[in-house]
């Protein structure tokens, strides 16, 4: 399965306010596998960067006067997640803000659901932690995801964290490649690159003992209680 891992950064919170996209990180996931591969954008919004949304990303509008414009950039970005499941975190915010850039393009252009479905993580997040703190941060301390490296939030390093918080979320071992995520702080500098160091068959397979198994059986139970599907590893689900 092909998923997509996406971020965006934008000149603000509304966009019926006229704020625009300014930045589009994706990291692509094949069978819970981070492979590399990703797509990286920064984009010219033809506007102001709200002084909020600058403290926030630090992407100024003098280094985005050089950057295309997003209606040149959209076909590649498009064929990039067609046929895809994105994961985003918070999804109505991004969503809404590319479908809203793909209608300044044209009024009748296909949404972003018309090319992939999405997956919140945000609304999956409250599901499991009900009443606590699901912020990208609060995850990260969570579920053990380092992000000390990040000064200030990018659209490509937010989905590489996000893809790391997304399998430990959902029981895949996030931490084996969380080192693997470079430090990514000058916007001006190459977009990272995000690359498992360690082959997959040089792992050693450790078979999980009676205690390990029945913490593993335990945690499903609680996994089944809050899903709202029911938990899809529960043996009796399947």
């Amino acid at each position: 399965m092909r998923q997509i891992v996406l971020d965006t950064e934008t000149t603000g919170l509304e966009p019926s306010e006229g704020h625009r996209v300014i930045e589009i990180g994706c990291l692509e996931l094949i069978d819970r596998r981070i492979t590399g591969n990703t797509y990286h954008q920064y984009i010219n919004p033809n506007r102001a960067i709200d002084a909020g949304a600058l403290a926030v990303h630090g992407i100024t509008q003098e280094f985005l006067i050089k950057q295309p414009n997003f209606k040149d950039i959209s076909p590649q970005f498009l064929e990039f997640i067609q046929g895809t499941q994105l994961i985003i975190h918070n999804a109505p915010f991004d969503v809404g803000f590319l479908d809203h850039e793909l209608r300044l393009i044209e009024k009748k252009h296909p949404k972003i659901t018309d090319h992939c479905s999405v997956i919140d993580t945000l609304a999956m997040a409250r599901q499991l932690h009900p009443g606590q703190r699901n912020s990208l941060d609060a995850l990260c301390k969570r579920y053990n995801v380092t992000n000390s490296h990040r000064k200030l939030h990018g659209a490509l390093i937010d989905a590489g964290l996000l893809a790391l918080v997304y399998l430990a979320m959902t029981g895949g071992q996030a931490s084996l490649f969380s080192d693997d995520l470079p430090v990514y702080t000058d916007i001006t500098a190459a977009p990272p690159v995000f690359t498992i160091t360690t082959s997959p068959a040089a792992l050693p397979i450790i078979h999980a003992n009676a205690d390990e198994l029945n913490a593993h059986q335990t945690r499903l139970g609680a996994i089944e209680k809050v899903a709202k599907n029911g938990c899809i590893w529960n043996k009796d689900n399947l």
